[in-house]
């Protein structure tokens, strides 16, 4: 008699889907069953057809079919659970322990392939086993088979688009995706849209969902046709089985044509069957759910088939996602390290790829130079992109994908923090020497106008969504980023928590290696802004000088013999420059005039001036658009005439420009800009503009406000990565996107595996509020940006990242007071 049963076995339930093949026939059927009996003890009745008797019970057949499983190979597990698992078939069919004759039972009968050199650890385990019947012994087979990740499940040789050997499976929960043995990847049920097969090509089409990083279809190349339509079949049976109350209605054939696969899930799994209608594969059927066991209409989740009308996600879908996934603080917080370390690796090839190669290939770029880089940036690279395996692996298991019993020795993040932030510091010698290869690249660009301009057609490229300077600082960052996630997740463990220790190690071997960079961090910052500042600025040749420092820049309106003229200014310690927009095609400033602050003077405006506010600065006036505005202008002009003073006089090193002809130059510039020009580039910058047209400066022009230093510094702390749904004012749909927020602005990407952003949103001038009752967004965790018309809708996952992506973005949308950037800077100011 040979027993073969399908794995329509949900662990922890004892509801089965059995099938037993016998030399004379076939059973197949739904039971409630009863892992209790035994042979000999009274089990389920199988129908009078059967050609197994009455008294054998589910349990002993479940047995027989864990022992051929193990025998054949086909249950996979780990030596330990496979010594436990013989051992307790050995227990079952010779009963206790007795050296000899256990050993000579081993010998002569095989259960494992590997068995010979388990063979110990097998006795071992039998010795335990002293006083159980065959009955509990049955039993405990089962318990542990059951809890097996493997456990049920048959696996499908498969490839994806890159060629990589994976296997395919099917369980009660939906689609997983093995390599190897090791689980890779499992697409629940509730995700799936459709499932079809074209030749050897196994297709999976998604719903878009937060939680997946996974293009909307994807493809499988299975080895033939015929192993491609098996296991569609076997995908549709067990949907069907697990998701649908009852069986759908048979479609009439047609007359004349047909079309697809007829293939329907024919056991009929209740006796009440209504007219219903679906789609499985392209075909189209009657379905309409029954109530499901308890008296209820069931969901839209649960109900019927994989169907391109399920596009649009449920509140009972998002729940159940919800559920699925930890809800633990910690998890998050675990995530936003491996959301953030898949945009800083990508940052990283920036440098390692793109720039490396443009060295390699000019002969302008010196020797020293690609060596500095190769030297300093290789090792780093390469010891995030092994970090980033560890964490992708950890949360894999974090989120479910383990045996039940192994899940607390998972979710965990501070032991894998520990284990990198101390294999980080031993390449503290290479992030030392990051400042050395900016000052480098800076001279070499001086000494080659080629490769000055080379870096800037580097910088023209989509992969290169930043100043190519910001690339090169990205490691330094990278600290500060490692020790916010440790100083929240040490906030939110108690003492006793097993991750604490760990946790609390960490933040302090990370808090030493930034307060040991932390001044050379601050000044090459400042060195990158003024080197990004020149590129802005027409007329100034020695902006990056020693000593000079970036305080404030923005929009102000200037008082001339005309009126007033709209300007741009920058603050430095030592001076004030006022400049106006340019008609190149670069969109640089060209500089009117400058300001030493030795010796300045800054006062409230006069009486006839009225309420608006306004400054007045030495002899000139300059108006603000806001008293907040104003508020801020004073403040560091004050603070920066009182740095000058401190300095003993005036500046050593003047801005070295021609300015003769400024007055001239001041009166007519204005002009030649209409006020079309100036509306169009205001509404264009959610577009996409030319290079050096969407800087921070101009969209301080465009959108009359003003940064500080203080806000660059906060803005390279707070930077975030991760899924989000974005919908439109006036869209119905939500579109599921790879959002990345940094340097004021939100990047979007189709998926976190792109080279390239789609498009981007500066947020300079936005507000970002919760959705009022009007705008009917019935939907949690959703977050508003409005710009004047422009308004858009972005929902995230959970809470915690909703509050995260909220805390972010006011931090680019609202200014932050000086004495937050005093505080950081401790000993280094302005």
């Amino acid at each position: 008699m040979f027993f073969s049963w399908y794995s329509f076995v949900e662990k922890g339930s004892r509801s089965h889907s059995i099938c037993v093949k016998g030399m004379k026939g076939t059973y197949r059927g739904t039971t409630q069953i009863d892992l209790n009996h035994h042979p000999g003890e009274q089990g389920f009745r199988l129908p009078s057809s059967s050609p197994l008797t009455s008294s054998v019970s589910p349990r002993y057949l479940f047995a027989l079919q864990i022992k051929y499983d193990l025998a054949c190979g086909h249950l996979t597990c780990n030596e330990s659970s496979a010594a436990l698992l013989v051992s307790h078939i050995v227990q079952s069919e010779i009963g206790d322990f007795d050296e000899i004759q256990s050993r000579q039972h081993l010998l002569y009968n095989k259960y494992i392939p590997e068995q010979d050199a388990l063979l110990d650890k097998i006795l071992e385990c039998h010795r335990k086993h002293a006083g159980q019947t065959p009955a509990e012994s049955d039993y405990q087979l089962l318990e542990i088979a059951r809890r097996l990740e493997m456990y049920g499940i048959r696996l499908h040789p498969a490839k994806d688009r890159e060629n990589t050997k994976l296997n395919l499976a099917v369980a009660h929960t939906g689609i997983l995706v093995f390599q190897g043995h090791t689980k890779i990847n499992a697409f629940n049920w509730s995700k799936v849209r459709k499932l079809s097969f074209k030749r050897k090509r196994f297709l999976i089409k998604l719903r878009p969902d937060l939680n997946s990083a996974c293009q909307d279809t994807l493809e499988f190349l299975m080895a033939s046709r015929d192993c491609c339509k098996v296991f569609w079949k076997i995908c549709v049976e067990y949907h069907a089985f697990f998701r649908l109350f009852e069986e759908p209605k048979p479609k009439p054939k047609p007359v004349l044509f047909t079309r697809g696969s007829s293939f329907r899930f024919s056991p009929r799994l209740s006796d009440s069957s209504g007219a219903s209608q679906g789609l499985v594969n392209g075909q189209r059927q009657a379905l309409t759910p029954g109530p499901s066991p308890d008296g209820r209409q069931p969901s839209p989740l649960t109900s019927p088939l994989l169907n391109d009308a399920g596009c649009v996600r449920t509140d009972d879908e998002d729940e159940l996602r919800r559920k699925r996934f930890p809800t633990d603080k910690a998890y998050f917080i675990a995530k936003e390290l491996l959301t953030t370390e898949r945009t800083y690796l990508k940052d990283l090839e920036v440098i390692t790829v793109s720039f490396q190669s443009l060295l390699e290939k000019e002969e302008a770029a010196p020797d020293s130079l690609g060596s500095m880089v190769s030297a300093n940036y290789d090792p780093l690279h390469k010891f995030h992109a092994d970090f980033l395996k560890e964490v992708e692996q950890r949360l894999a298991l974090w989120e479910g994908r383990s045996n039940a019993h192994m899940k607390g020795d998972h979710q965990l993040i501070g032991d894998i923090m520990l284990k990198n932030i101390q294999g980080l510091k031993q390449l503290s010698a290479h992030l030392q020497k990051l400042s050395e290869v900016l000052l480098e690249l800076e001279r070499a660009c001086r000494a080659s106008r080629r490769l000055e301009v080379l870096c800037r057609d580097l910088e023209l490229q989509k992969v290169c969504y930043l100043p190519l300077n910001v690339f090169l600082l990205r490691p330094l960052h990278r600290l500060m980023h490692y020790k916010q996630l440790l100083e929240r997740l040490c906030k939110h463990y108690p003492a006793t928590h097993v991750d604490f220790r760990d946790s609390r190690a960490a933040l302090a071997d990370v808090s030493e290696m930034v307060a040991q960079l932390h001044g050379t961090m601050i000044k090459m910052e400042n060195f990158q802004k003024l080197l990004e500042l020149r590129k802005d600025l027409v007329g100034i040749d020695n902006l990056a000088a020693p000593g000079r420092e970036f305080i404030r820049l923005g929009c102000l309106s200037k008082l001339s013999a005309k009126g007033l003229q709209q300007r741009m200014f920058f603050l430095f310690n030592d001076v004030l420059l006022y400049t106006s927009r340019g008609m190149t095609a670069s969109n640089q400033f060209k500089v009117h005039g400058q300001l030493p602050l030795y010796g300045m003077t800054v006062s409230s405006p006069p009486p006839f001036w009225g309420q608006a506010p306004r400054a007045l600065v030495d002899v000139r006036y300059a108006v603000a658009n806001s008293a907040s505005e104003m508020d801020k202008w004073i403040e560091d002009i004050k603070m920066a005439i009182d740095l000058s003073e401190k300095c003993n006089g005036p500046s050593s090193n003047p801005l070295a420009c021609s300015l003769g002809e400024s007055k001239s130059l001041e009166d007519s510039a204005l002009e030649q800009e209409s006020e079309d020009d100036l509306s169009a580039s205001r509404t264009s910058l959610e577009r996409q503009v030319p290079h050096r047209g969407n800087t921070t400066v101009h969209v301080c022009w465009h959108r009359n406000t003003s940064v500080s230093m203080v806000d660059f510094s906060l803005a390279v702390e707070n930077q975030l990565s991760g899924n989000l749904l974005r919908k439109f004012k006036n869209s119905n749909g939500w579109q599921k996107l790879w959002v990345v927020f940094t340097n004021f602005s939100l990047f979007f990407y189709k998926t976190h595996q792109d080279n390239s952003p789609l498009a981007s949103l500066p947020l300079l001038g936005y507000s970002v509020t919760i959705p009022s009752e009007s705008e009917n967004i019935h939907k949690d965790y959703v977050f508003k940006l409005h710009f004047k018309s422009h308004v858009y809708y972005f929902r995230s996952e959970s809470e915690y990242s909703f509050e995260r992506w909220m805390e972010v973005i006011r931090s680019a949308t609202t200014s932050a007071c000086r004495t937050r950037i005093l505080s950081r800077k401790e000993s280094h100011p302005y």
